[in-house]
């Protein structure tokens, strides 16, 4: 089935979950947030949110700054 990551056309397994498209991409979910269809997903769900045709995740990686 094909799903929308950060606005790219991709194509996953059916039955497929937020967590395992994490870490078929190697992302470990403590550094990213991840926002499913317009709402983001608490951490205790990335396993337990099964992916439809046509959803959309957005994958918000955690950017570390320094100061002057």
């Amino acid at each position: 089935m094909e799903i929308r990551v950060n606005g790219k056309a991709e194509s996953i397994a059916d039955g497929s979950t937020v967590g395992s498209v994490l870490e078929a991409k190697e992302l470990d979910p403590a550094l990213v947030s991840v926002e499913h269809n317009g709402k983001i997903l608490e951490k205790s769900d990335l396993d337990g949110t099964v992916l439809s045709e046509g959803d959309e995740l957005e994958i918000l990686f955690f950017m570390g700054g320094g100061g002057t």
